[in-house]
């Protein structure tokens, strides 16, 4: 068992890495536990670790590739004193004091907890799925759409938030061919309205991706028709997955609040229901999803933790070396 820590970042995408910044620089020495590479696509680092080319991100005219801004994250918050656990947290209990955190057989104590999970967007599961991410094939329009200037793109889904994504494609795409397993969309009227009415916005009725075409890059998506059986090639260079989100709160379930969709409720900034406790991230934020958002509230979360930790009557000074309770 170690030694009680003032903070433990659980997550190490741009939430949890701006926290370890933000608390490292104010001498709280925090200890980031980033999680390993795994089969369904986790890693350290988050999503971003998926991306090729980011070039919404402010201070980088040129663009960024994701790994190499993660890595400058990483090396930022080192510099400051950051310490890393490149595993993953089996368990948490956050019942009593100091809360812990458990890694396999190693238990980890603190007097405070930012979480910083994120949320992974849900896969098609097809076989090239992943290898093409980054490579014609994405989960945020936002994020990559200026790469599809003029080209025919397909977005997967039929909610608000496919419909959202390829509204907002139109602005750059020749073309935007909904792909949706009924004969009927889930979204909203409004958003059903806006889309038919969009002459760039084509649909596949009753169809459903079942194939990835493309070497080092999509060249095609291959298409099944539910009823029919029938399959057919559409050429596009774009496939963009919109269905849906799930956010990384297994760990907490019973013991922090969420939503109805398993998001992880906060008020008064980042503060979780559990005092000591905050979230940061796209684990508490299923409307933007982005990093520079995520940052700023790995950002809020950290100075929400500094200023509960200096508020706490048990230890005046928490600059010094931390104390057992």
């Amino acid at each position: 068992m170690s030694d009680v820590r003032h903070v433990i970042i659980v997550g190490s995408g741009p939430a949890g890495l701006t926290a370890a910044i933000y608390t490292a620089r104010a001498n709280l020495r925090p200890l980031v536990i980033e999680g390993e590479l795994s089969s369904t696509g986790d890693q350290p680092g988050g999503q971003l670790m998926l991306t090729t080319e980011v070039e919404n991100y402010p201070g980088f005219v040129d663009g960024i590739q994701g790994p190499d801004l993660m890595g400058s994250f990483r090396a930022q918050a080192a510099r400051f004193g950051a310490e890393y656990v490149t595993e993953k947290v089996t368990r948490v209990d956050f019942s009593s004091r100091p809360f812990v955190v458990e890694v396999g057989t190693t238990q980890y104590r603190a007097r405070s907890i930012i979480v910083s999970t994120g949320a992974r967007a849900k896969m098609i599961g097809l076989d090239d799925e992943r290898r093409l991410l980054g490579y014609g094939v994405s989960t945020c329009a936002t994020c990559d759409g200026f790469f599809f200037k003029e080209t025919d793109i397909a977005v997967v889904g039929g909610g608000d938030s496919a419909l959202e994504e390829a509204i907002f494609l139109t602005k750059f795409a020749d073309k935007v061919t909904v792909v949706h397993r009924r004969d009927a969309l889930r979204a909203s009227k409004i958003m059903q309205e806006r889309a038919f009415k969009n002459d760039k916005i084509e649909f596949l009725w009753n169809s459903e991706v079942v194939g990835l075409e493309g070497d080092k890059a999509l060249t095609g998506a291959l298409v099944r028709n539910v009823h029919t059986g029938e399959t057919s090639t559409l050429a596009v260079s774009g496939l963009f997955v919109a269905i849906g989100h799930v956010p990384n709160t297994s760990l907490f379930v019973e013991q922090l609040d969420m939503d109805e969709a398993g998001y992880l409720l906060t008020g008064d900034g980042t503060r979780t229901n559990v005092e000591g406790v905050f979230a940061a991230g796209d684990v508490a934020d299923h409307t933007y999803r982005q990093a520079i958002t995520a940052a700023g509230t790995g950002c809020m979360a950290a100075i929400d933790a500094e200023r509960w930790l200096e508020a706490q009557p048990h230890e005046a000074d928490i600059k010094g070396t931390p104390a057992d309770w």
